[in-house]
Formats: C-alpha cells, structure tokens, sequence
C-alpha cells in the first residue's frame, strides 16, 4: 500500500497550489478537489438545496481518490481530502443550516464506515495563513467557492477540533502567510522533510 499525504487549511490557504508545486519537484502523484468537474458544486452555489448532494458527491470523490492513491508505488498528495471534507467543510454546511441534522448524519455513517476500511493519512500537513492573506487569495480566484472570507474562523475552529485529536507525530503545520507565488522559497526545506514519505 503507497504511501498518502494530505493537505489541509482553511479555503483560500493554498492547498492546491502546494500540491501542484511539490508535484513538479519530486515523484509524488495527486489528488485535487476539481471543481469545475463536480456536478453539484455550481448548483451548491445558487441553491442550497444541493448541498448534501454536493457533499456526498465530495465524501464519495475523496474516498475513491484515497483508493486509487494507495494503490500506485508513488506517494500520494491531496488537497484537501476526506477528513478535511468531512470534519471541515461537511460541519461548517451544517452549522449554516445548508445540511439537515439527518443529512449530517448521512455524512458521517459514509465517512465512518470509509475510515473503517481505508486507513487515514501516513501525514498530514496543516497550512495556515492570516485572515488578510487568505482574503486576498480568495479575491483572485477564479473557480467556484462555496465557503468565503466570512467562514474562515468557524472552518478553523472545525479544522483544530479535529487535528488536535491526531497524534503530532503525523502532523506538520506551515504558516504560509508570506510565501511567495509557488512556494519556491519553501519547497527545498519541505521536500528534506518529507523524504521519508517518498522514494
């Protein structure tokens, strides 16, 4: 079973970005979000409605990604991810009223029952920014989002509840509040770090 890292961070942090950087520089293959090919994140956008569609869409999408990640001799990189999906995103959607108590719940026997079968992240990787920063790569951004500027505290907060109860030694947490474009400046030192992750 291949090796899996996963990248997590409130919206707008540089998730993506990350990935697509380390996969540039070193033999990693990934797995990203993909917006624009999800069928209900656009409906999600205008219509509420849509959001249990949308997240079960997403839950399901990251459960397959991890499956087809572990099985390639390369090391897997995400964006995001399953548990950031479910412990983050699917938490914040119910406390904005978008999921039901009962569409919650849904959320969480699939993501329960995928923790059971698959293993969790070999490491995860926290990034974090300040709130002007994460404001301002949200303005430039040109894709579908349904969490903005406003959700950043409570996401956070989601995001701490569930990493604070994973043992530190699978966790690295990154202030890129100053990074430049690309991550060049970071990439060497994080590479080095994650040597053993990868062949």
């Amino acid at each position: 079973m291949g090796k899996l890292i996963v990248i997590v961070g409130s919206t707008g942090v540089g998730k993506t970005a990350l990935v697509r950087a380390l996969c540039k520089q070193a033999p990693f293959i990934s797995g990203l979000e993909g917006h624009a090919e999800r069928p209900f994140q656009g409906l999600f956008k205008t219509d509420a409605r849509y959001a249990f569609a949308n997240q079960m869409d997403y839950l399901l999408l990251r459960a397959e990604q991890e499956r087809f990640l572990r099985l390639s001799p390369q090391t897997g990189l995400m964006d995001g991810g399953l548990d950031m999906d479910f412990h983050g995103f699917t938490r914040l959607f119910h406390a904005r009223l978008w999921l039901t108590d009962a569409e919650f719940d849904l959320c969480r026997r699939f993501y329960d029952l995928v923790r059971t079968h698959q293993p969790p992240p070999d490491l995860i990787i926290h990034l974090t920014a300040n709130p002007l920063a994460i404001s301002r790569r949200l303005a430039t951004r040109k894709r579908i989002n349904i969490a903005g500027a406003e959700d950043i505290l409570q996401l956070d907060s989601f995001l701490e509840d569930w990493l604070s109860t994973l043992p530190s030694d699978h966790l690295l947490h990154i202030d890129v509040s100053e990074n430049d474009f690309g991550y060049r400046r970071l990439i060497p030192s994080l590479l080095n770090t994650l040597r053993p992750y990868y062949r």
